[in-house]
């Protein structure tokens, strides 16, 4: 069976962006297994109590119903730089438990700390969030990512972030970079200066 994955923030007391996940959460095995009923994933979890007031890391596991799922105090890996790898037949449309191809790309790093993978001459994600760039006061991120997470969908509804078609060769319009996900907003993000990412 298919397994796919939810990954949530638990931060001051809630879930954050709960309704965003339940929406994926649901739409995901309604694609997949066909099931009509909708789940509240906040009604299915239950942080343990010595956690309640830390930044949590939930990992829900999933197919026709949950398999397990963790909760793992949360620390930001420090992402500086990026390698650039193209693969053209990438398909994360849907948060996929299996990451084998990911994770091979992600051994194309080099000396970099993550990798920047382009598809189709497009700039998606990195191996594990999407990635948004600034130009002024202005956050763009790739319009056509490979997952468009649930913090990004906040921030473009938002109006915080605008999409756009982005090439590798677009990069030098832009002072910086940053890596944002269900676990890192644009706030806490390391900063990724542009000339790191190669």
């Amino acid at each position: 069976m298919c397994l796919f994955i939810e990954t949530i923030c638990y931060e001051q007391g809630n879930f954050q962006q709960i309704g965003r996940h339940n929406d994926r959460f649901n739409r995901t095995r309604k694609q997949f297994f066909g099931l009509q009923t909708t789940s509240q994933l906040e009604l299915l979890l239950s942080v343990p109590p010595h956690l309640k007031n830390e930044t949590i890391k939930c990992g829900v596991t999933y197919g026709t119903e949950i398999v397990s799922v963790e909760y793992n105090l949360y620390k930001i890996r420090p992402v500086h730089s990026l390698q650039m790898v193209g693969n053209d037949t990438i398909d994360y449309s849907y948060k996929y438990f299996d990451r084998t191809l990911i994770n091979s790309l992600f051994e194309l790093k080099g000396q970099s700390d993550d990798i920047l993978i382009i598809k189709n001459g497009l700039i998606t994600d990195t191996s594990y969030a999407n990635i948004i760039f600034r130009r002024g006061e202005i956050w763009y991120s790739p319009k056509n990512p490979l997952l468009r997470g649930t913090r990004l969908e906040s921030y473009i509804g938002e109006g915080r972030v605008t999409p756009a078609l982005l090439h590798p060769e677009d990069l030098i319009l832009f002072s910086e970079a940053r890596i944002i996900n269900a676990m890192i907003s644009i706030e806490n993000s390391p900063v990724i200066p542009i000339e790191n990412i190669i």
